[in-house]
């Protein structure tokens, strides 16, 4: 057993001796690991001392290659947030102090809690040839002359089940977007005696066939030991995207009750049909739990110009987009005194130059500050 932080001895000792010739490149290796750190005060699934994580470690031939595959990673994760988890992301790269040890760039996708807080949500680094040296790792290339490969690394960690939790959820619990959802449909019946239950079964069989056929997942809950209430509770607070409901009366009528997750909101429907319906819906409610996300964050996020503005503002949570001179000691004052720092310098959106909100010098571009996890 081995306790470790991350994989980059173990990686570039063994990538010494696999690597050899130019046609050994490029190494692209991913894998789902167990690291430890030392966290003073641990905070369930954002900062644990151990925790299950995906990692990449690449060696390419060319700086070319290396940074290709940074930035390819960092819209993996970008995308995935998005189109999966329904969290919007601001993709850019960190500044020097936030910069992973012995990384000459760090990409990030930064999300926006509920809370106002940041959350760095994965990252992409552009390694140089920084660890290639430091293990001596290298390549003949096709000249015979003998070369230090270039490399990157990513990974995203269990870190992004509190982000899904606190992007979305609401006191009445999970709010599950129905693309990473266990199960997006729960079916619970409602009956006074076992012969009414014996049809419904008929007729929930019939529904959940037809949702399947769509690609739905579903889960039919007819167990006897909770009543219908506990299980609307129940399922709610899991954060099970569409609750369906039937009952006698909906068996004389042909009709069937749908609630969803993300408004709360519930219906009557007819069945002929409900399968479409409800692969519409879940389509709908992911792009709506997104939007909702969406519009949180740009409702918190604001440029701010003058440090004292910026020392009101910072209190009240939120991305703060402002000019930085990009120097540490300015970004660190600002750290030490707001508790705020830059979460990255944005690779999209304004980059109109401006004044340092702090010394006044000159700034490439607005940078995102917050207060972060």
């Amino acid at each position: 057993m081995i306790v470790r932080p991350t994989s980059e001895t173990i990686i570039w000792s063994t990538y010494r001796n696999w690597i050899q010739s130019y046609r050994d490149l490029p190494i692209l290796i991913n894998q789902w690991a167990n690291v430890v750190r030392w966290e003073m005060r641990t905070r369930l699934f954002l900062r644990t001392a151990e925790f299950l994580w995906q990692e990449g470690h690449t060696a390419h031939a060319t700086e070319e290659e290396a940074v290709e595959e940074t930035r390819k990673m960092l819209d993996v994760y970008a995308e995935f947030a998005e189109k999966y988890m329904a969290m919007p992301v601001v993709k850019g790269v960190k500044s020097a102090s936030e910069r992973f040890a012995g990384a000459l760039d760090t990409y990030t996708i930064e999300a926006l809690m509920q809370d106002g807080k940041a959350l760095q949500s994965g990252t992409s680094h552009f390694l140089g040839q920084n660890f290639a040296k430091a293990f001596d790792v290298m390549f003949s290339d096709k000249d015979g002359e003998r070369k230090y490969v270039w490399a990157s690394s990513w990974g995203v960690s269990t870190r992004l089940i509190g982000a899904l939790i606190m992007a979305h959820s609401d006191d009445n619990g999970l709010v599950l977007p129905p693309l990473l959802a266990p199960y997006q449909v729960v079916i619970i019946p409602i009956y006074r005696n076992e012969e009414q239950l014996g049809m419904i079964n008929e007729k929930v069989a019939e529904i959940t066939k037809r949702l399947k056929a769509l690609g739905v997942s579903v889960k039919y809950d007819n167990s006897d030991n909770r009543k219908p209430g506990w299980k609307f509770s129940e399922y709610e607070l899991k954060g099970v995207p569409v609750r369906l409901a039937l009952g006698g009366r909906d068996l004389e009528n042909g009709t069937i009750e749908i609630a969803r997750r993300d408004t709360l909101t519930k219906e009557t429907l007819p069945q002929e049909g409900i399968e479409e319906h409800i692969k519409n819906l879940l389509e709908e409610m992911q792009k709506n739990i997104y939007q909702k996300a969406f519009d949180y964050r740009t409702s918190v996020t604001r440029n701010v110009d003058s440090y004292e503005e910026f020392k009101v503002e910072i209190e009240k949570g939120g991305f703060l987009m402002c000019h930085w001179d990009g120097t540490t000691e300015t970004e660190e004052l600002i750290k030490n005194e707001t508790k705020a720092t830059i979460r990255c310098i944005p690779l999209e959106g304004d980059k109109t130059p401006g004044k340092c909100m702090v010394t006044g010098k000159p700034s490439k571009q607005r940078v995102v500050f917050a207060r972060a996890y």
